[in-house]
């Protein structure tokens, strides 16, 4: 349970920190929500690999399209 309330805190505040990018504040750079974006998902798949292998396979084929709705302005917006 710890697990999974930490995990839903770290998705919170890298969202808040995307909202800040998107706005205009803090001093968050597109390089840094990409690192930290990266290290979570990595912690994601970990955390699933034995448990939902299948799910963990799915996470990971949609990286990419997952970071291009978070990177973008306008997409992000209609999240």
């Amino acid at each position: 349970m710890f697990t999974k309330l930490s995990l839903k805190n770290q998705v919170d505040d890298l969202l808040e920190q995307f909202a800040a990018f998107h706005q205009g504040r803090g001093d968050v750079t597109r390089a840094k929500l990409r690192e930290a974006y990266d290290l979570l998902l990595l912690k994601v798949l970990s955390l699933l690999q034995d448990k939902d292998p299948a799910l963990a396979r799915d996470i990971s084929a949609s990286r990419e399209a997952l970071w291009d709705l978070l990177a973008d302005p306008a997409k992000f917006a209609n999240l």
